[in-house]
């Protein structure tokens, strides 16, 4: 069963950047699809980025286009996602996951989730 460490959340200034990073445990990480996650308070979680097991193919997510970038390093079993230009309607927590199909990182019907990580975009 996969299972994941979030870190990197905290509180930034609007246009500012973060850089969040997941461990990713209990699977050959190198042959899964990654992708990152949010949930905003009220609101359903969506899949804001994903990104193939060689590490080129990418999707993001329209509202977080040119603003974040998803990388993974498979020997360090960790996905990353720089976040640039936030807004305030960045916040939310952030989760990632992994899994070995583009279908189930898309739709997120994973059973396990870790904590996520808490990223605030606040004046």
């Amino acid at each position: 069963q996969v299972q994941v460490v979030e870190s990197g959340g905290g509180l930034v200034q609007p246009g500012g950047s973060l850089r969040l990073s997941c461990a990713v445990s209990g699977t050959i990480f190198s042959n899964n699809v990654a992708g990152w996650y949010r949930q905003a308070p009220g609101k359903q979680r969506e899949l804001v980025a994903a990104i193939g097991a060689g590490g080129i193919s990418k999707k993001f997510v329209d509202s977080v286009k040119g603003r974040f970038a998803i990388s993974r390093d498979n020997a360090e079993k960790s996905v990353y996602l720089q976040m640039n230009n936030l807004k305030p309607e960045d916040t939310a927590v952030y989760f990632c996951n992994a899994d070995r199909s583009w279908a189930a990182v898309i739709s997120g019907g994973m059973d396990y989730w870790g904590k996520g990580t808490l990223v605030t975009v606040s004046a």
